[in-house]
């Protein structure tokens, strides 16, 4: 997790958006990540996890609206990240989280980037 979310912090200091190709693959090596660990994953790494998606997710979002190209594409990212920030929020709060302290982790990683 750490390699994909020091690619994020580097995207997310850019001036400029990345273009569509650039976007889907790390979309595509989030999700793909989260597939093949998320069962692994320690406390530290879900919230990074979680942070990333919820970047991703809405970014493609505001993304669908504007490039009509690509608008199915980023109607679907937006889905499947919502998707894991939802059950990464179930498998922090089943371990013991609760929703405030998610919220104020997620905030302070926000923060340090």
């Amino acid at each position: 997790m750490d390699k994909l979310f020091e690619v994020l912090k580097g995207y997310l200091h850019m001036e400029t958006e990345i273009p569509f190709d650039e976007f889907s693959q790390y979309y595509k090596d989030l999700i793909g990540f989260l597939n093949t660990t998320f069962e692994e994953m320690d406390q530290d790494a879900r919230l990074k996890a979680r942070y990333a998606c919820s970047i991703v997710q809405a970014n493609a979002e505001s993304r669908e609206n504007r490039e009509k190209k690509n608008s199915k594409a980023y109607k679907k990212i937006s889905a499947k990240t919502a998707f894991w920030m939802n059950a990464i929020n179930y498998r922090l709060i089943k371990e013991g989280m609760t929703q405030a302290e998610i919220d104020e982790a997620v905030e302070a990683i926000n923060d340090s980037i």
